[in-house]
């Protein structure tokens, strides 16, 4: 697929997608959405890939979708949606990542605004930018979270603080997102891409299959019972086990040197 409204690269184990309109300060539109997902599509089944990042372009992370077409958008979800199911695609990106068993690095370059926000929610690691910024402004426009935040939002910080950034629009800055656990490290700009991708190298030179299956329990557990966690824990470990690398950490330890990890 020819990429024009992101840039997608790999190098050393890790996948880099940029969000490429700066000029919009990266809003999305429904090719970025298309090239986004074919991007983490292809990423998720390329075995060389152990890592993707994300990030934008320019001065901002992402600004959500364009408010001029969601008069129309409310046009048709009314004439088709009812009274059939929301539609995939509605959701589309949040569907693609649901199915990525590989870390998920968010570089937040800049501001994160209504589905931008949604989007660096869809991320398993934020790093910020002090310049980065977040909103989930949907409701100055009269309208709901379209790209999952409803459900994300409240699962990293908590039901009363999703609330209160759902219900508000309010605006916070990077650091009010890291002490309240939005975020899990903030830089000055200069150093986002040099500390996301010193973590992602980490990430890629790791036990890759411990570290897909620990990612699975994590979303997975989230809404199981303890003993239905502990069964999906155990068949885990059970695979875990069986892996070259499971028997390469341990040696490592013993002869007192680093692992040399293979993901087998």
């Amino acid at each position: 697929m020819e990429f024009q409204d992101i840039i997608y690269s790999k190098e050393d184990g890790i996948a880099t997608i940029t969000l490429n309109r700066p000029e919009t300060m990266n809003a999305s539109s429904d090719r970025m959405q298309e090239e986004w997902q074919a991007a983490l599509r292809d990423a998720n089944q390329d075995d060389e890939v152990k890592v993707i990042v994300v990030t934008g372009t320019g001065r901002a992370f992402c600004a959500g979708g364009n408010p001029r077409k969601l008069p129309r958008t409310a046009e048709v979800l009314v004439k088709e949606l009812k009274p059939t199911p929301i539609r995939p695609d509605l959701g589309g990106l949040l569907h693609v990542v649901s199915e990525l068993d590989k870390p998920y690095i968010g570089a937040i370059n800049g501001p994160a605004v209504g589905g931008g926000m949604d989007a660096a929610s869809m991320c398993d690691i934020r790093i910020a930018s002090e310049r980065a910024r977040f909103s989930m402004g949907y409701v100055r426009m009269g309208t709901i979270p379209a790209g999952g935040g409803a459900y994300l939002l409240p699962r990293i910080v908590g039901l009363p603080k999703a609330c209160e950034l759902i219900w508000t629009g309010d605006t916070i800055n990077a650091h009010e997102a890291l002490r309240i656990g939005y975020v899990n490290k903030v830089v000055p700009p200069d150093e986002l891409m040099p500390a996301t991708l010193e973590l992602a190298s980490r990430l890629a030179k790791g036990p890759s299959i411990a570290i897909q299956l620990a990612k699975r329990l994590i979303y997975r557990c989230l809404d199981l019972d303890p003993a239905s966690a502990l069964e999906a824990h155990q068949l885990a470990l059970l695979i875990a086990a069986n892996t070259e690398d499971s028997q390469e950490g341990p040696r490592a330890w013993v002869e007192k040197r680093e692992p040399i990890f293979k993901g087998r």
